[in-house]
Order: structure tokens, then C-alpha cells, then sequence
């Protein structure tokens, strides 16, 4: 529990010009974490010192960044890390305040929705026709071509309440829709596309399962309403880009590289749209998770 009288002492002392006593008290209050920010909102609010609140932008803004960037860690080092999980977090970083609870009943009506329609009796590619149907047809779903460098097509909520977003925040839509409905569908990292593969339990041995081409069925595109293709098209597609062939782009890949294709990609748009504070904030959470990808490695 916060100590209320202690951090507005704290607070109070933050305009002092001593850089010594500035820096030890901003460090205190940093280590209170997260819950003290709604008090540092509050001092902002009653001060008509500009310096004082920039100094209490940059300590809200820091103690922001760390609960994030604590979590992402934490969500990189679990075993049992999901796509939307991951997504939040990002988002997170831009919405601080955001809320899971309607990005995950948007996600459990898109589910059930789909599972009224769903059987066991149909094939692999009837399934994802039905997915299909539900999310880009009746929730009217779709891939944001007019503006495809806005950042907010790499947003969880954004993506949720406009239903308009990239491939891959629309791929890692689709896939945890298809996972939560026991679908073995996966994000596959294509070069300068990101696409979903669907894989076939029982043509290769379980322990070759993700390791093996010959366990996908067909691959879809989410950036495409869903269309479906094969392992051809992607090889014609890497030809035309000069691009080697390498076997991860035809694999599904791991959630931490999903998250960091996200990140990559928000980064860029940020930078394109002028917001370069921002950017570089992202570009730390994308040191977190490459690490973890070095050390994997």
C-alpha cells in the first residue's frame, strides 16, 4: 500500500535545484512503481511551475516504461506466453491505462461466433472458410491499405474498435482466435508479409511438429480477407523479392518473434509519423526481446 504522505514529501522536493537531492528523490519514487503515478498526475495537475511538470512527465513517463518493460520480460521468460498477452502489453506502452476486458470480449464473440458455426465433420479448409466468414464478412474485419503506415495498425485496442489493422496484428487476431478453438493454426514470419500456417496433427510425428514443412497443410493470409495458399506461392513470392528461401519462412514461428515483428513494424511507423520519442521507447522493448531470441539461439 502507497505511503501517501511519504511520496507527496517526496514530491514537494522535486523542484529543488539541487541536482544531487533532485536525482535521489526521483530514484525513491521511481522504486514506489506504478501506483504512485495517479499522485504525480495529481501534483501535475495543481502546479503552474512548468519545470516541475515536465520533471513529473519524465518520472510518470520512466515509471510507465519500467512496468512495461518488467512485464514483457516477465511474459518473454513464461513458458505458457500467448500472442494476445504479448499484444496488450505492447499496446500498453502507448495506452497505459488500457484495459484487457474489451479486447477480450471482442475476442470471445468473434470465438463464439465462429464455434456455433464450426464441426468436427468439417476439413481443415472448410474451417478456416468459416473463420474467414465470421471475422472479415460478419465482424467486417480488414486490412487497413488506405493507411498502412498508421501506428495504430500494430494496437491491440486500436485494431479491436476500428476493426482495421496490419498483418500481422490481424494474424495474431486470427491465430488466437483459432488456438482458443483448438485450431492448429501459427504465425509464420514471410519477409515483408506475415501469414499463418495451418498444420497437420498427424502427418508427422508430434516432436516434429512447427520443425517440419511437410506438416503444413496450406498457409493463409489475414491480410487478405484469409485467402489460402500453398508452399509454391511462397517460394514464387521469395523469388520475386531475391530473397533465399530459408526454412523459417515457411515454419511457424515463436510468439516472442511475433511480438517482436510487431514491435519492429510499430517502430518504423512511428518514426514515419514524426513520433520518434516514441519510437525510441519501442525500440527498447524490441532490445528485450531480441535478447531473449540471442540467448535462444
Amino acid at each position: 500500500m502507497v505511503d501517501k504522505s511519504y511520496i507527496h514529501s517526496l514530491i514537494t522536493l522535486l523542484d529543488d535545484p539541487d541536482p544531487e537531492i533532485f536525482n535521489a528523490v526521483s530514484e525513491k519514487i521511481i522504486t514506489q512503481g506504478i501506483t504512485v503515478v495517479p499522485l504525480l498526475e495529481g501534483a501535475w495537475g495543481s502546479s503552474d511551475s512548468r519545470i516541475f511538470q515536465e520533471r513529473l512527465e519524465n518520472l510518470i513517463q520512466t515509471i510507465q516504461f519500467n512496468t512495461v518493460a518488467n512485464a514483457l520480460t516477465q511474459w518473454k521468460d513464461s513458458e505458457s506466453n500467448n500472442l494476445l498477452e504479448g499484444a496488450v502489453l505492447v499496446a500498453r506502452l502507448q495506452f497505459p491505462d488500457l484495459s484487457l476486458q474489451p479486447i477480450e470480449l471482442e475476442i470471445k464473440k468473434l470465438q463464439k461466433d465462429i464455434w456455433l458455426e464450426i464441426n468436427s465433420n468439417l476439413t481443415a479448409l472448410e474451417k478456416v472458410r468459416v473463420i474467414n466468414h465470421v471475422i472479415f464478412t460478419i465482424h467486417k474485419y480488414e486490412p487497413n491499405t488506405s493507411n498502412f503506415f498508421l501506428p495504430g495498425n500494430h494496437l491491440i485496442n486500436h485494431v479491436v474498435e476500428t476493426k482495421r489493422g496490419g498483418p500481422i496484428m490481424l494474424a495474431i487476431l486470427y491465430a488466437e482466435i483459432a488456438q482458443r478453438l483448438g485450431l492448429p493454426i501459427s504465425c509464420v514470419n514471410l519477409p515483408k508479409n506475415f501469414v499463418l500456417a495451418y498444420q497437420d496433427r498427424y502427418r508427422v510425428p508430434a516432436e516434429r511438429k512447427g520443425k517440419d514443412p511437410e506438416s503444413i497443410l496450406f498457409y493463409i493470409n489475414p491480410f487478405n480477407n484469409g485467402s489460402v495458399f500453398s508452399r509454391n506461392e511462397i517460394e514464387l513470392f521469395l523469388s520475386r523479392q531475391q530473397l533465399e528461401p530459408k526454412p523459417e519462412y515457411f515454419l511457424p514461428c515463436a510468439n516472442t518473434t511475433t511480438i517482436s515483428q510487431l514491435v519492429f513494424n510499430l517502430i518504423y511507423s512511428l518514426e514515419r509519423n514524426g513520433n520518434r520519442s516514441k519510437a525510441n521507447e519501442y525500440k527498447k522493448l524490441l532490445q528485450i526481446l531480441e535478447k531473449d531470441g540471442e540467448e535462444q539461439g
